[in-house]
Order: C-alpha cells, then sequence, then structure tokens
C-alpha cells in the first residue's frame, strides 16, 4: 500500500512539475510589440522558408501557459522550430483588449477566446486561422492535439508525408 502512495505522488510531482516551471514565464510580450514582431517574422520566414504560426493570448490566461507548455513538449517543439516562426502576439494585460486589427487582419475572433493561432505562409498569406476557439480549452486537451495541428499545417516538404511527423 504504501509503494502504491509513493509510486502515486512521484507521478503527480513528475505531472506538476514541468507546468509549474512555464506559469510564471512571460509568453507573451508587451502588446505594442506585435507589429514589429510581426514583421521580423515575415523576413525571417521568408529568409528560412517556414510559416508563420501567430498565437493570440495573454500572460493572465491559463490555456495559454498550456499551449505553450505543448509547444514545448519535445516531440512538439522539433516541429515548430523546423517549419514555423512563432509570434506571440499579447491582446491585452488583463482581458483581451488590444490588438483587434491584427487579429481581424487575419481573420482570428478574439470573441470567441483564447489561445487562438493562425497560419501564414512564407510570404504572409492567410492559410488558416481558429474561427470557433479550437484551442480556447487548451486546459482539456493534450499535447497530441497540437502535434497534429503542427504536421497538418506545416510546410509541403519534399520526401514528407502527412504522415511523417519529423520531417
Amino acid at each position: 500500500m504504501k509503494i502504491t502512495k509513493l509510486v502515486a505522488l512521484a507521478f503527480l510531482l513528475a505531472l506538476f512539475a514541468g507546468p509549474a516551471r512555464s506559469a510564471d514565464r512571460v509568453i507573451y510580450p508587451e502588446p505594442s510589440q506585435a507589429t514589429a514582431d510581426l514583421a521580423a517574422a515575415l523576413k525571417t520566414a521568408a529568409a528560412q522558408h517556414k510559416r508563420i504560426l501567430l498565437d493570440f493570448g495573454g500572460n493572465w490566461c491559463g490555456d495559454c501557459k498550456v499551449l505553450d507548455i505543448y509547444f514545448h513538449d519535445p516531440s512538439n517543439l522539433q516541429i515548430l522550430t523546423a517549419n514555423y516562426v512563432l509570434v506571440h502576439i499579447n491582446v491585452g494585460q488583463d482581458g483581451i483588449d488590444t490588438n483587434f486589427d491584427i487579429a481581424q487582419r487575419y481573420g482570428v475572433p478574439l470573441n470567441k477566446g483564447v489561445p487562438a493561432l493562425a497560419v501564414l505562409d512564407e510570404h504572409g498569406k492567410l492559410l488558416y486561422s481558429q474561427k470557433q476557439g479550437e484551442f480556447e480549452a487548451m486546459r482539456r486537451m493534450q499535447s497530441s492535439s497540437v502535434t497534429s495541428f503542427l504536421v497538418q499545417w506545416r510546410p509541403e516538404r519534399e520526401g514528407c508525408s502527412a504522415v511523417v511527423v519529423n520531417c
């Protein structure tokens, strides 16, 4: 019985130790940086032939923190860094109250909640935007949901298919 309790305690500590490290991390820069960050991402994406992943959210948002944890999951981080330039767009310090212009430009309805994602090609053309708050309840989703999303929207590369994750 003691061994079972110890194993359960160790599991819980391992489960919550990772998220605790990211919980206090500043993910989203000042809202005023969004335009400059997006411009820099467009240059980087064009030079590196990557897609741009716009992540609309806020440092106050628990689901946004979970998404960030999932982005940094080893299986997702490799796909993310190989295929995307990630831009965190802060929608406000205490709620959704800024950067509506950027969200509107890329078809992201912030009234559906955050985090919300949009994918642009290397030239800045919109390929996809979440319209229904698909990741708004990220805390109830698994890291594999992010993996599927990243694989689905990564740029096509010769020799890669939709079933090859690390390509």
